[in-house]
């Protein structure tokens, strides 16, 4: 872990304090990106047994909240202004994977990219772009 504002362990924690619904662990977080995982259940998948296009974006945007928090410490107001998905492959039950890069940090937003995999399966089930936009610091709310 290197040159980063928060540790895993501290975002975790603000987050189970801001956001109790957020359910994924934080595996990695530096300047350049995170890491999270999330083990899926039968809440997370759609009929035909594959997990739930929504459970993949709310992953991609949790891993993303989480690198640009670990780049501008506990700003809750930090938002989603745009969120893109490409689905390539069907993910299964079971872990699932997010690895958030940040493309840009500006003063007022951040964009980047996730990259989700799923339990088993070698390559990437779908590509994210999303951009964050930063309150500025009159408005930044811990």
């Amino acid at each position: 872990m290197t040159d980063t504002t928060l540790t895993p362990s501290q975002v975790q924690a603000y987050l189970a304090e801001i956001f109790p619904q957020f359910d994924a662990t934080i595996t990695h977080i530096d300047r350049n990106g995170a890491v999270l995982e999330l083990p899926t259940g039968e809440q997370h998948l759609r009929p035909g047994g594959t997990v739930s296009g929504p459970t993949l974006m709310a992953l991609a945007d949790a891993a993303m909240y989480v690198a640009v928090l670990g780049n501008i410490g506990k700003v809750a107001l930090a938002v989603t202004t745009n969120l893109n998905i490409n689905f390539y492959r069907k993910p299964e039950p079971g872990k699932l994977r997010a690895e958030a890069r940040i493309l840009k940090m500006g003063a007022r937003l951040a964009v980047g990219d996730v990259l989700l995999y799923s339990e088993g399966i070698d390559q990437s089930v779908a590509h994210v772009t999303i951009t964050y936009s930063i309150p500025p610091p009159a408005k930044a709310v811990e």
